[in-house]
């Protein structure tokens, strides 16, 4: 029996990876070896991988030297990045790896994370987006939110660079914070004014770059893509539903051929590489995740394997953009909590 294919998936315990790690094990039946790491003991992949390995956070200086043992030391034959904190360092040292890596060049993580990019290749493109101006200190900020209605109209601000929904919060002068205090459900995201949001900001550690916009309203939507040298392979636009704590539960695939255009277009701008996520909120895109995201998998459509296998030349490109037309239009998925006893 020839020795089994051996993957390593970062940030184990990230929401999104018991899925993953079933779909790359559901591949194609032959013998597969997962290895996990992740910066936590109490890591899903402790309980689901094959291995598990403990490493630094992504952000901390040893982490890519620790990635790099593991993958020597486990005799990898692939690395599969998870998480956005990650995929920045793993990126940076891709070629010290002896085996593929999915993910995008350094260059191309850099501009789809930083949100005023975003905003500038959204323009050039003629992307819908909501309107965003930059403020840089706590006159501009105010400047910011004025010109985009604010008090008559509710606005939102951004840090330029945020994973998720961190540093995002709606700015209203109806804000009631009695009312927040008494009233509100724990883990709410709640509504700041004007002036308490620069009260905040404005300290001791300097006021931070932020981007203000207008509050769009509409459905929370995202494209899903499979993509190779800035060319989109496969693609499918979902809704994003029924939120816990900041994650969506529910997912349902929908026909939305402007947003797969938009998609394309931006990860052919951006050079983007492997499973990417775009995310939208009605026909407005929000923002460019380049790694992979919560998926709706079907049996005959398994991105993370088929991004394995095109890795690893198995396939090639033309033959993977030909299994675009197999996505389900209407396929649901609901997410649930589940949970591991031990000593």
């Amino acid at each position: 029996m020839s020795d089994p294919l051996t993957i390593l998936v970062t940030a184990s315990g990230a929401p999104g990876s018991p899925r993953l790690l079933r779909a790359l094990r559901e591949g194609d039946g032959r013998p597969l070896r997962l290895v996990g790491v992740d910066m936590r003991d109490e890591s899903a992949g402790r309980f689901l991988c094959d291995r598990f390995r403990r490493v630094p956070p992504g952000s901390h200086p040893g982490y890519l030297e620790a990635l790099l043992e593991v993958a020597e030391q486990e005799r990898v034959d692939v690395v599969f990045p998870q998480s956005s904190a990650e995929v920045g360092a793993i990126s940076a040292g891709a070629e010290r790896f002896a085996v593929p890596v999915l993910v995008s060049r350094p260059d191309a993580i850099e501009r789809a994370s930083a949100k005023s990019e975003t905003v500038r290749l959204a323009e050039r493109l003629g992307i819908p987006q909501p309107r965003t101006i930059a403020a840089s200190d706590a006159d501009g900020f105010r400047a910011a939110a004025a010109e985009l209605g604010y008090p008559g109209r509710d606005v939102c601000m951004k840090p330029l660079e945020a994973k998720g929904s961190r540093g995002f919060r709606v700015l209203s002068a109806g804000a009631d914070r009695r009312e927040q205090l008494l009233g509100a459900r724990p883990g709410t995201l709640l509504p700041l004014s004007l002036t308490d949001a620069v009260e905040i900001l404005d300290g001791g550690e300097g006021f931070p770059e932020l981007l203000v916009m207008e509050l769009v309203e509409g459905e929370e939507l995202a494209v899903d893509a499979l993509c190779r040298d800035g060319r989109t392979l496969i693609a499918s636009a979902k809704t994003r539903e029924a939120f816990r704590a900041g994650l969506a539960m529910e997912f349902r695939i929908i026909d939305r051929p402007d947003l797969l255009e938009h998609s394309r277009r931006l990860v052919e701008a951006l050079a983007l590489d492997w499973i990417v996520n775009v995310q939208f909120l009605g026909d407005r895109l929000l923002e460019i995740n380049p790694r992979i995201s919560t998926l709706v998998y079907q049996p005959d459509l398994n991105l993370p394997w088929l991004a394995v296998r095109l890795a690893l030349g198995e396939i090639d490109a033309d033959e993977v953009a030909a299994l675009n037309g197999r996505t389900t239009i209407g396929r649901r998925v609901t997410r649930y909590y589940d949970q591991v006893e031990y000593s």
